[in-house]
């Protein structure tokens, strides 16, 4: 499974509804599931975003996948990066061509 840190904002839209956002993220969970991914935590912070997502999904396209519906829901506007465990770094770095002198 690919990893994903997503961060989220509210759209008007989102506020407009907080007082259903509780119930909505429970619902973006559980579509995850649907889709074969995995939610690894979900925090409500302060500062520059308002959600941040951890989770994960078996490739990329079901991924972006994931993302292109949420946004259609209207409620919040993402950033997403790609994530790499320590191990799956030290592999590709590993890999990399030993520099010339």
């Amino acid at each position: 499974m690919q990893t994903y840190v997503s961060l989220f904002n509210f759209t008007k839209q989102g506020m407009d509804t907080i007082k259903e956002m509780p119930k909505g993220i429970e619902g973006a969970i559980e579509r995850l599931g649907e889709l074969g991914c995995k939610s690894v935590a979900t925090y409500i912070t302060m500062g520059d975003y308002d959600i941040v997502g951890i989770w994960q999904a078996p490739s990329d396209e079901v991924a972006l996948g994931m993302l292109l519906e949420m946004g259609r829901w209207g409620n919040t506007r993402t950033t997403t990066l790609k994530a790499f465990t320590t191990d799956e770094f030290a592999a590709v770095v590993a890999a990399l061509p030993e520099e010339e002198e």
